[in-house]
C-alpha cells in the first residue's frame, strides 16, 4: 500500500529532522524538501491515472481539453504554493508563505480566466 510508504517516508524524516536539528538546522529543511519531493514522486502515478479516467469522461461529455488542461493546471498550482508555503513555514518565515499563498491565488484566477469567461458568456446565453 502506498500510504504506509508514504507514512514510512514522512516518519523517517521527521525522526531525522529532530535527530539533525539540533546540531545542524539548515539539514532540517532540506530533508523536509527531500522528503516532500519523494512523497509527491509516489503519487504521480496515481495522478496520471486520474488524469486518463477525467479526459475519457471529458470526451464522453463533448467537454473541451482545454478546460481539463486548465482545471489540472489549476490544481498543479494549488499544491505546489501550498507545499511551498509550508517549507516557508518550516523554515520560521510564515510571512513568505503568506505571499507564496497570494501569489499562487493570483495566478489561479489569471489561469483561470477562460474558464470564467465560459461561464460568464453561458450565463449572458441563457439570459437573453
Amino acid at each position: 500500500m502506498d500510504i504506509v510508504k508514504i507514512a514510512i517516508i514522512g516518519i523517517i524524516a521527521v525522526i531525522l529532522i529532530l535527530t539533525i536539528k539540533k546540531d545542524r538546522p539548515e539539514f532540517g529543511i532540506i530533508i523536509s524538501i527531500v522528503a516532500g519531493i519523494i512523497i509527491i514522486t509516489f503519487i504521480l502515478g496515481k495522478l496520471a491515472a486520474v488524469i486518463k479516467l477525467l479526459e475519457m469522461y471529458s470526451n464522453k461529455a463533448g467537454i473541451s481539453n482545454q478546460y481539463l488542461i486548465i482545471l489540472l493546471k489549476i490544481t498543479g498550482i494549488a499544491y505546489i504554493s501550498e507545499f511551498a508555503a509550508q517549507i516557508c513555514r518550516d523554515a520560521g518565515e510564515s510571512s513568505i508563505g503568506s505571499k507564496v499563498e497570494i501569489a499562487s491565488k493570483i495566478i489561479i484566477v489569471v489561469v483561470g480566466i477562460p474558464i470564467i469567461t465560459a461561464v460568464l458568456d453561458l450565463i449572458i446565453s441563457l439570459i437573453k
